[in-house]
């Protein structure tokens, strides 16, 4: 009986160690590429960090895809469509997916019991930005539309790994992705008119009509000085109302809650004390502001 139970057990740990190198390789995906916000910091609990390590490489890669350059739309989309059908084989056998992203992310999704609907949304805004539909949003709902599938699903798998799930908490973590997607917007101007996108709505430059010049020139103007003021002030508003989530979860989730919403809100105080001039420089948080935001939070 021995015999036989040998080759299990090897199997069996062939399979384990296959595991951890995969959930290695998409925590180093998460260290390597700088983001104000850090997914997964340490005040998480470690049981979690992994685990949000393979979401974040999940949404790392199809940003990938919708962003490759010079390549055409058509075979950016084909790509996304391609990753789908993966998430969706991970999803049913985690064990047969051959890219660790896929293997770590499979798991995830099954210990946990994630819903695939925040992780397809995310793809569903990747595919928008491939198609250029975000080159000229109408109204300030269409942006808020666009971040109900680009943002809000990461705070709802959050809350889903810590194991909240009711409407309320995740309408309190929708206000504060959908600001912090608005504050990359609003300090990313510049960066994604190169791509071809605007996210600044345009019901809002034709209420500062000589804002659309200052696009034109890539360089702030009265008018896009006020734009953007409002555009900060909005943001400000739902960070306010999304903070109320800190008071709904326990212990280090509070307190990630707290540093994200503080960080965002210190980027928009760096938007503001450039005098709302993003094309001269992006506003950016050093490594001080950081451990700042972090000791903060640790305080409580």
């Amino acid at each position: 009986m021995s015999l036989g139970a040998a080759p299990a057990a090897s199997y069996a740990d062939a399979a384990a160690a296959r595991l951890a190198a995969a959930y290695a390789h998409c925590g180093r995906i998460a260290r390597t590429h700088y983001e104000n916000f850090t997914i997964g910091s340490w005040l998480l609990p470690r049981r979690v960090r992994h685990d949000l390590a393979a979401v974040y490489a999940f949404a790392r890669g199809a940003d990938d895809l919708a962003d490759e350059g010079a390549t055409a739309a058509a075979d950016r989309l084909a790509g996304l469509a391609a990753w789908e059908e993966r998430l969706l084989a991970c999803a049913r056998d985690p064990a047969a997916a051959d890219d660790p992203v896929f293997l770590a992310l499979g798991h995830t999704i099954a210990r946990h019991d994630l819903p695939l609907e925040p992780l397809r949304d995310l793809l569903a805004a990747f595919r928008r930005d491939a198609a250029g539909d975000t080159a000229a949003l109408a109204t300030f709902a269409d942006v808020l539309a666009y971040c109900r599938c680009s943002a809000d699903p990461v705070g709802r798998i959050v809350l889903a790994l810590f194991g909240y799930r009711d409407p309320e908490r995740q309408s309190r973590a929708d206000d504060i992705c959908t600001a912090l997607q608005l504050t990359n917007f609003w300090q990313d101007v510049a960066g994604d008119l190169a791509r071809g996108r605007v996210y600044l709505p345009q019901e809002d430059l034709d209420r500062f009509p000589e804002s659309r010049a200052a696009l034109a020139a890539r360089a702030a103007n009265d008018d896009f000085r006020r734009l953007l003021a409002f555009e900060v002030a909005r943001t400000r508003d739902l960070f306010a109302r999304g903070l109320a989530l800190a008071g709904m979860v326990r212990g280090r989730l509070a307190r990630e809650v707290r540093l994200f919403a503080r960080g965002g809100l210190a980027i928009l105080g760096r938007i503001a004390a450039a005098d709302y001039d993003v094309f001269a420089r992006r506003p950016t948080l050093t490594r001080g502001d950081l451990a700042r935001l972090v000791l903060r939070g640790l305080l409580g």
